[in-house]
């Protein structure tokens, strides 16, 4: 046995828990760049925090620009704003595009150069500034993992940036940051935090050697990864329909939260599989949310890989409420992907690639984009040849999962007379 446990040096969830963000700054540094965006920093919540942390810092510069997908331009800009102030420490307020945009900030104002120099994994040479990751989305549990998501415009899919030395030092996980959250982004991002849980729980495990927890950042599912993705798992299940439908249900959304944040422990050392690297082309090409993609994903994914998988799917389905006690391992699994797509259609994820703007012709070539993806695609349990990532790719397209056919029963199972 081999296993790695890698965080932040405090986490800290709850509601309220936000009070403490000027504190955890100061005592990080003085001169701080704020990285948010322009509509959070209009939230009465978010203005509280940067205002407390104005009363306690020597200099403060606000980048509110960031936008979806993190292009290279938008680094370019905030590390500019962080030489402005001669910033020390950054406070990221946000989802997972702001938060890693203030990933990759500390490393080049530490290390320099440009993003990519450190594209794959660990290519980080070492620690980067103090970053306090406060999420207002419950989803990427960007505040805990050791990814970095950019969009360079020369290449056609995103790229990541992955190292331990870019888990942010502090994360404040408060739901009541939530609470403002819309519908659809609501949806997008607690469907992108289930797909974490699910592709940890199902990833490939993989044998390693003594280096391999330095060397490479995704190690494939073991005993601690499934601890955390079944618990995620379980409270995100029960939760994001409510939390999309009500957003002021507060106990949802405190599951939601919680459920994220276990998520991003589970995928910060199990990795993403299939739906992810699949979703890189497709939403460079539709730009497309992230979370509507993988999760549109997410079924044909699974179902593609339901002979390694089976016996995983059908625990999941016990772990998100189905009652598939009397039920086979084949009929549990089934179950579980037909309530998947029961979740997927009540929170308005599309049914089809089609819906979203893929062509079909397009579908070889983003296969073969996304098998290029190794740190990701390595982790999906079936096969990855370009020919299986295309099929899974057309049953997307079509929007039709192949229903596995009942195996009549064997005379030992029939009844005696």
């Amino acid at each position: 046995m081999l296993e790695t446990v890698r965080g932040p040096r405090q986490l800290i969830v709850g509601e309220g828990v936000a009070q403490n963000i000027s504190r955890v700054v100061a005592e990080s540094g003085s001169r701080v760049l704020v990285v948010t965006d322009r509509v959070l920093l209009r939230q009465p919540g978010v203005a509280e925090i940067v205002a407390a942390v104005r009363e306690k810092a020597e200099a403060v510069e606000v980048f509110a620009d960031a936008t979806p997908d993190v292009p290279l331009t938008d680094v370019a800009l905030a590390v500019s704003a962080a030489a402005e102030v001669d910033a020390d420490v950054i406070l990221a307020v946000g989802g997972g595009t702001v938060i890693d945009l203030a990933k990759i900030v500390g490393v080049i104002r530490r290390h320099g150069g440009t993003p990519r120099d450190f594209y794959g994994e660990s290519k980080v040479p070492g620690p980067t500034m103090p970053l306090v990751a406060v999420p207002t989305t419950a989803g990427t549990g960007s505040e805990l993992t050791p990814v970095s998501v950019l969009t360079d415009p020369d290449r056609e899919l995103k790229v990541g940036v992955s190292s331990v030395h870019i888990v942010p030092d502090f994360a404040i996980v408060d739901p009541e940051l939530t609470y403002t959250c819309p519908a659809t982004v609501t949806a997008h991002s607690g469907i992108d935090a289930f797909c974490h849980a699910v592709e940890s729980y199902t990833a490939r495990p993989r044998a390693h050697g003594p280096r391999d927890p330095v060397e490479q950042v995704f190690l494939g599912r073991n005993s601690i990864t499934d601890h955390y993705a079944l618990r995620a798992a379980q409270r995100i299940a029960g939760s994001l329909r409510r939390a999309v439908s009500d957003g002021g249900d507060q106990d949802a959304r405190a599951d939601m939260s919680y459920g994220s944040m276990l998520a991003g422990i589970a995928f910060s050392h199990a990795g993403n599989a299939a739906p992810h690297a699949l979703q890189y082309p497709i939403g460079a090409a539709t730009h497309t949310p992230h979370g509507l993609g993988v999760g549109l994903l997410l079924p044909y994914a699974l179902d593609a890989a339901r002979d390694a998988v089976g016996d995983r799917l059908a625990i999941l389905a016990g772990v998100c409420g189905l009652d598939v006690t009397d039920a086979s391992e084949a009929e549990a699994a089934e179950a579980f992907l037909t309530w998947l797509d029961g979740l997927l259609a009540d929170i308005g994820i599309p049914a089809s690639l089609a819906e979203i703007g893929v062509a079909r012709a397009d579908l070889p070539r983003f296969a073969e984009l996304a098998g290029g993806v190794t740190r990701l695609i390595q982790n999906h349990p079936g096969p990855t040849d370009t020919a299986s990532l295309t099929a899974i790719l057309e049953a997307a397209w079509a929007g039709e999962r192949a229903r596995p056919v009942p195996t009549p029963p064997s005379d030992s199972d029939r009844p005696s007379r």
